[in-house]
């Protein structure tokens, strides 16, 4: 008999044991507010990055040094809906590599901890078109 007891006591120990770590802040279980798990606090932004001084000092990052970029301006940064990051607009008048002037092109660029990150060419729904540019 007292060796069914203790390993039917230890499941029940490891049982409810296991079960602590289920209380979190959105479990159902009726759990006291002190025995919740916190939430994590989400990490505080960083300061907004001065677009233009980035982008005058890396064009070659935002525009291929053949394509001639003139009368480059910038938007104003604005913070990233799905992350921590920044995305401004820039937008110059372009040439190809044949000399062939291609006009005002508008590129959306991300910035992540004071980097240029990525660049591409801006789509409808980055409302490019809308902001408000100056000259770098």
């Amino acid at each position: 008999m007292g060796r069914i007891v203790l390993p039917i006591a230890l499941v029940g120990c490891v049982l409810a044991l296991g079960s602590c770590g289920l209380a979190d802040s959105r479990s159902p279980l009726p759990v006291p507010d002190f025995m919740r798990a916190k939430p994590a606090e989400p990490p505080p932004l960083e300061q907004p990055p001065d677009v233009r001084q980035m982008v005058r000092e890396k064009l070659d990052q935002v525009f291929v040094a053949q394509s001639n970029p003139q009368n480059v301006q910038v938007s104003e940064p604005r913070h990233e809906l799905r992350g921590l990051g920044w995305t401004a607009c820039v937008k110059a008048e372009l040439t190809s590599a044949t000399g062939k002037p291609l006009g005002e092109e508008i590129y959306r660029i991300s910035i992540n901890g004071g980097v240029i990150i990525d660049r591409r060419r801006a789509l409808p729904e980055d409302t490019c078109d809308i902001q408000t540019y100056q000259p770098i």
